[in-house]
């Protein structure tokens, strides 16, 4: 159980990783942006039919994203049919915030993953009354960029989304390295370090590259 969450869990952190550098697209502006989620879908074209690398991407996610929930799920309930003592807080004290919200943590991100879809993918959700349907096209077709530019024009997505993302960050730091520690990469003092260093800066990373493009565009950095 613990392999397949730590292989599971790796993999999406490459995901969440390649996503955060596409978010960051949104500085070079609406064309650009706008043609970096095209190319998503015509990527390996005619190899590949239209949109056939990102549903083939989205269902290896979703294999891992499975995996993962069914993994700690396994193993949480393992660890409760353990314990005999439901209140021992001894072996607690020295955890850290991100090891003991965890769990919690981990559910709060697959609700805002499921709203993530549903907003920008599945449904493509116009939170920003704003902007009508009509606002969010260029050419007869619809604009990434401005969908995100319009959701994040409104303060409770943006604070929704910062919240998230401290989430994000904080499972991440702890995930990284419990993965790390699973595939034995912390088997000596200095490994141990480094992992740790790697899970601190990747979490870090990949947080604040997220956190970034919202804020930019609640502050007027990034514009129409």
């Amino acid at each position: 159980m613990k392999v397949i969450m730590a292989i599971s869990g790796l993999y999406l952190v490459f995901f969440v990783l390649f996503h955060m550098y596409g978010n960051l697209k949104l500085f070079a502006g609406q064309a650009a942006f706008d043609e970096y989620a095209h190319h998503l879908r015509t990527m390996f074209m005619p190899i590949l039919p239209h949109s056939g690398f990102l549903w083939i991407f989205r269902l290896t996610l979703l294999v891992a994203v499975v995996a993962h929930v069914w993994a700690a799920i396994q193993l949480t309930g393992r660890a409760h049919a353990a314990r005999k003592d439901r209140y021992a807080v001894k072996r607690t004290v020295r955890a850290t915030l991100a090891s003991r919200t965890m769990r919690w943590g981990g559910v709060a991100l697959v609700v805002f993953i499921v709203w993530h879809l549903l907003h920008f993918t599945i449904a493509k959700i116009n939170v920003n009354s704003g902007y009508s349907e009509a606002d969010l096209m260029v050419g007869g077709h619809e604009s990434p960029f401005l969908l995100t530019f319009a959701a994040f024009s409104t303060w409770w997505m943006t604070l929704l989304y910062l919240l998230a993302m401290v989430a994000l960050g904080m499972h991440l730091r702890h995930g990284i390295y419990s993965s790390i520690q699973t595939l034995g990469g912390t088997n000596t003092k200095r490994a141990n370090r480094t992992a740790n260093l790697v899970s601190i800066a990747l979490a870090l990373v990949i947080a604040v590259g997220f956190v970034v493009p919202p804020l930019a565009i609640v502050l007027g950095i990034i514009g129409k």
